[in-house]
Parts: structure tokens; sequence; C-alpha cells
């Protein structure tokens, strides 16, 4: 079903761009507008979206150009999001048929309409319809550096003489931060990106990366000539709707972590969750290697869950508790290191579950082996 729609999306994509071609060239009375819309429910969608509209009500033109469009059919799909070789594209919709989606799916369709010469509209309508035809409407997605909001905003750079304003409610954040509260909603979701999110996440912000945060920056963008937009217009307010999970959220995450921390008495636990935590430790350590995401590189969530884990696992099975006790201790010193780094970092209090139920692990993890070692 979802290959159909992508084929679709294409076949759409292509005859309605055949026409855009006779079209490129704007009268007097064309207007480029940047299109930003509200978050959705899922997971791809939490962060909202961007796309650019280009009206000419003398040619009867009115085209978005979404940069956003992927397809969930590619083959290995999650590997290749994973290792950042990912492709997006670019498609074309009718500016009618891309509102009565975002009603449909109740989100949020806001529309500024930017204040630029007949030149600069010309520049910017000739730049994105010459990229629906040709292999530039491909593009690999970087989650800070190259997304649907990125890649028009840096259109619209290319072509204002001033850059649009870094200015935003998101100032002076790490991406992290930002990441972390756009996320309160779907905790799990947070706390698997806060883990496996790396080193470059704590970087304070420095690219409009959201669509909140290009729609706020172009809003505070005065050029020579004055703003660069028009008042923001609401196409489509979305019906509030509360939003609730009983499994999604904090209490189940603490529940969990209590109840494995009870049942790691057991001996088969115990190991089966070292394994697990020793396995993830790995990958941490060495997805970043792998893949072509910078963000998940140079991973200190590592300390926590620490590959360690294996070695300590070892040396449980072969019963050489001195050695159970020495490498148990060090991964001790590294959770120390991870708390105090961590201090001042946004997911600090979702992980110290966690971080408790690994100290607990550890613990029952030398009595295990002392007890092993003495009925030896």
């Amino acid at each position: 079903m979802q290959t159909l729609k992508v084929v679709l999306l294409l076949l759409v994509t292509t005859l309605f761009s055949n026409t855009l071609v006779a079209q490129v060239q704007l009268s007097d009375r064309a207007t480029i507008s940047l299109i930003t819309c509200g978050p959705g429910n899922e997971l791809y969608s939490v962060f909202g979206h961007t796309a650019v509209r280009v009206h000419d009500p003398l040619v009867g033109l009115d085209v978005v150009y979404n940069f956003g469009t992927f397809d969930f059919d590619t083959p290995n799909f999650y590997l290749k999001f994973v290792k950042g070789d990912l492709q997006y594209f670019v498609s074309a919709s009718s500016y009618e048929d891309f509102v009565y989606t975002y009603q449909y799916y109740n989100r949020d369709v806001f529309e500024q309409q930017l204040n630029l010469s007949p030149l600069q509209k010309q520049q910017i309508a000739t730049e994105l319809s010459t990229t629906l035809h040709s292999d530039k409407r491909f593009y690999t997605y970087k989650f800070f550096d190259r997304n649907c909001t990125t890649m028009v905003g840096d259109i619209f750079n290319k072509y204002i003489p001033e850059k649009i304003s870094m200015k935003n409610a998101d100032e002076g954040k790490t991406n992290r931060e930002i990441i972390y509260e756009r996320l309160g909603n779907s905790f799990y979701e947070n706390l698997g990106i806060s883990l496996i999110f790396g080193h470059k996440t704590d970087a304070i912000m420095y690219k409009l990366f959201l669509p909140q945060q290009l729609l706020e920056g172009v809003g505070n963008t005065t050029l020579t000539t004055g703003p660069l937009a028009q008042p923001t217009v609401t196409v489509f307010k979305a019906n509030a709707q509360q939003q609730t999970s009983l499994w999604n959220n904090c209490y189940t995450y603490a529940f969990a972590c209590l109840l494995l921390m009870y049942l790691s008495g057991k001996a088969v636990l115990q190991r089966s969750l070292l394994a697990i935590f020793g396995l993830l430790g790995v990958f941490f350590c060495t997805v970043g290697f792998y893949s072509f995401h910078a963000e998940i590189a140079l991973n200190y969530n590592a300390l926590l869950i620490n590959p360690l884990f294996l070695v300590l696992l070892y040396f449980i099975f072969a019963k050489k508790h001195e050695a159970v006790k020495l490498t148990a201790f060090i991964c001790f010193g590294c959770i120390a290191v991870y708390i105090a780094w961590m201090i001042n970092k946004p997911h600090f209090l979702i992980v110290l579950p966690l971080a408790a139920l690994i100290i607990i692990l550890l613990i029952r993890a030398i009595q295990f082996s002392k007890n092993a070692v003495t009925k030896a």
C-alpha cells in the first residue's frame, strides 16, 4: 500500500511538474511563501514540516514544493536511515491538495508571504522547478544539517541580500535541549534519541533546522527594503487534542526499572540484562564508524550502557571473581564520570532510573560471583 502511494505521488509529481516547466516564467503578481506545518502524531512528523508555495494567479500556478518526501519501502530503509545515506526527494503538489492533507491529519498550517523583488521571486521559482526536474531533487538526509527546513532556508539565503535571522525561541539552546523539549509527550522516543545521540548534539544551535525556528527566523529578518515577510497567516488551525498514553510515560519506565531491580536477584535475568546492555554499548561505540550521521558519533552514553558488561559476563561464567570485581569497579568509575558529565544535560533525570538499575546489576554480579567461588 505504501509503495502504491509513493508511485502515485511520483506520477502526480511528474505530470504536475511538466506543467510547471511551461509556467516557470512568473508575472508581476506572483508570490513566494514559506509554509510551516505543525507537528503530527508520528515520530517522523513530531517536529513539524516546511514547504514553499509559488503562487501566480495570472498564469494559474499554485504549487507547493516539499523537500521532505521519502519512501518507507526503500530496501533496507532502517539500515540506510541509521547509516545516514537514506535518500529524501523533492515533490510538488497543488496548494489546495497540500492544505487538505494537513487539515485531514489535523495539523496547523501557517503561511508567510515573502517581500521579494520580481527577480528574487523568479530566481527562487526557477531553482525550485529546476531541482524538481533534475537529479538534484534527491538529497541525503541529515538530522541537523540537511532536512526539509534547512533545504528551504538555504534556497532563501541564496537569493536574499541578508541571511535569515537566527533569532527565535530556541536561540542559545543546545540541539539536545531543543529535541528533548519537542519530544516531551513521547517519553520512550525521547529516551531512545537521548541515548543514541552523541556529543555533537550538545552543541549550541548553529542552524535553523526545525520548521518553527525558520518561521520565527523569517519573521524576525529585516532587509534594507523592510521586513522579509508579511505577518504570518493561519491557513488552518488544528483542533486541540489531549494526547495521553497509558504506557508511553515516565511512570511505566520507573516501574519497569524497579521491577527489573527486584527480579535481577535471579542470575538468569541479571546476566541477560548485562548481555543486552553490553551489546547496546558495543552499538553505541561502533555505530559512529558505520554511520554518516555525525550526531550519533562520540556517544558518551556508552559510559553508562557499557560494552565492558560483555567482558564482565565472560568473567562471571569463567568464575574469576577478582576479575569480576575489577571489571565491575571500572564500570562503577565509568558511571561516576558519566553522572558528573550529565548533570547539566537535559536528559539527566530520565537516565537516573536506568543508572540505578545498572548499579544494582553490577553489585549483584559481584555478589553472585563471590557466592559461586565460595561454593566451588
